[in-house]
C-alpha cells in the first residue's frame, strides 16, 4: 500500500514538473496520446523512479556516504538528480516515457519531486497500527 501511494505522489510530481515551462522536463505518453495513456505513463515513469530510486539509490548512497558529510547532504540534489536522469534513459529505450534535455535541469526538476513528494508524504502518509 505504501509502495503505491510513493508511486502516485511521484506521478503526481513528475506531472507537476512537466507543466513548468522553464523546464525541459517532459512526458511522452503511450501512442494514442490521450489523457489516459499519459495517466499510465506517468504511473510508469513513477514506478520506474521508486525501483531506481530504491535499487540503485540506496548503493549511491551507501558509497557517497562521505560526500553526505563533508557537503551536509547537498550532494543529495546531485544523486537525486541522477536518478532522474537514469529513469530517462531506461525509459528512452522505448518510444514513451521521461524526457530531460540536460542534467542539470534534471537536478531542477528532482528538486522539484523532492518538495512534492515531502509536501504531499506528511498529508497522505498511511497511519501506523500500534
Amino acid at each position: 500500500m505504501r509502495f503505491l501511494i510513493r508511486v502516485v505522489i511521484n506521478a503526481f510530481a513528475i506531472w507537476v514538473v512537466t507543466l513548468i515551462p522553464a523546464l525541459t522536463v517532459t512526458v511522452i505518453p503511450f501512442a494514442p496520446r490521450e489523457t489516459l495513456q499519459l495517466i499510465l505513463t506517468l504511473l510508469a515513469v513513477a514506478a520506474i523512479f521508486a525501483i531506481v530510486n530504491t535499487i540503485i539509490g540506496t548503493i549511491i548512497r551507501i558509497v557517497a556516504f562521505p560526500l553526505y558529510i563533508i557537503t551536509l547532504g547537498l550532494i543529495s540534489l546531485v544523486v537525486n538528480g541522477l536518478l532522474l536522469w537514469i529513469t530517462a534513459w531506461l525509459t528512452h529505450w522505448w518510444d514513451w516515457g521521461l524526457r530531460i534535455e540536460s542534467f542539470w535541469w534534471g537536478v531542477v526538476a528532482a528538486l522539484i519531486i523532492t518538495l512534492i513528494n515531502w509536501f504531499l508524504g506528511i498529508i497522505l502518509r498511511p497511519k501506523r497500527r500500534r
